[in-house]
């Protein structure tokens, strides 16, 4: 009985605190985007949205969000829209709850642009845009990152480089990321790295890494401590993979195919469950036509014997 109260307790305990006000800390509030939010970003973003987000939020404007505890809310509202981009930006990276981190499935420029779809639902909204990436390990200086393969397409080969006016330093001891783009977000591509004393960090590239149909692989790279080194991302295509023809889901016999393509077992269940219904049916009908038959006969045989 107590296990049971303690449980009871705990999860009481765990609604309470999730459903508090999500503060964001101080620092990460101001964050900015580091482009202009346009046309052409906003459809990025929206593809986005329903691609990570929908499911959950729903259709923003529309109040369909999911019944969770707490409740995700509809992007569209005052209550979301009341946030800055910082907040936003925060809030999606690090998750909280039943809402999941996208900080390892989405890529920095991706969730901006599903900030941007999401602010297309405020028209009293005005963008402030961060011109420049700077970091706080190089002042002044912008970092830049360049991608390329080893010459036996093994690995990846990333440099960082801090660009200050005409002076290029590379940029050391920096933690950096390399994903791989999916369909359903990204991949991490190796383990975390720190660039050398050359600003040089590589990335082993799995055997049988599955590409497009000409091998390539969309990646992009990182750093794990943004607060020091900037936000820079570098997204970029490498012909890195094993060429994938996809096959069409619709190809071959599958439950989820159209009746003409589904499996035989199914078409013989359902084929066999429609005359087993149709029938016992038809032996119902006939049971109740035997009944009529025999009542009438009755009735008959009442009247002759009166």
């Amino acid at each position: 009985m107590k296990i049971i109260i303690g449980i009871l307790f705990f999860q009481l305990f765990s609604v309470f605190v999730i459903s508090q006000e999500w503060v964001v800390p101080a620092d990460k509030r101001g964050r900015l985007s580091t482009f202009e939010f346009s046309d052409s970003i906003r459809k990025a973003g929206m593809q986005l949205y329903n691609l990570n987000c929908i499911s959950c939020h729903g259709t923003p404007g529309k109040g369909n969000f999911q019944r969770l505890v707490p409740p995700p809310g509809d992007p569209a509202t005052e209550k979301i829209q009341n946030n800055s981009d910082g907040e936003i930006f925060y809030k999606v990276t690090t998750g909280r709850g039943q809402m999941p981190s996208f900080k390892n499935t989405v890529s920095n420029r991706d969730i901006w642009n599903i900030i941007s779809y999401i602010r297309s639902y405020n028209p009293s909204y005005a963008q402030s845009v961060m011109p420049e990436i700077t970091s706080a390990a190089y002042p002044g200086a912008i970092i830049g990152i360049s991608l390329r393969l080893s010459p036996g397409k093994e690995s990846v080969i990333m440099k960082v480089s801090a660009i200050n006016g005409n002076a290029v330093v590379p940029v050391r001891d920096a933690g950096v990321k390399l994903f791989v783009k999916r369909t359903f977000g990204l991949l991490l591509l190796d383990e975390e790295k720190t660039t050398d004393d050359e600003g040089i960090a590589n990335f082993s590239i799995p055997p049988g890494l599955p590409g497009d149909t000409v091998g390539n692989i969309r990646v992009s790279a990182r750093f794990s401590d943004e607060d020091k080194f900037g936000t820079t991302s570098k997204d970029t295509v490498l012909q890195a993979g094993v060429k994938v023809i996809p096959v069409s889901l619709v190809k071959e016999r599958a439950m989820w195919n159209v009746v003409r393509k589904a499996p035989l077992w199914i078409l013989l269940t359902y084929g066999l469950g429609v005359i087993i219904v149709w029938g016992f049916i038809f032996l119902v009908l006939l049971k109740l036509r035997d009944i009529f038959i025999i009542g009438e006969h009755i009735q008959h045989e009442n009247r002759n014997e009166e």
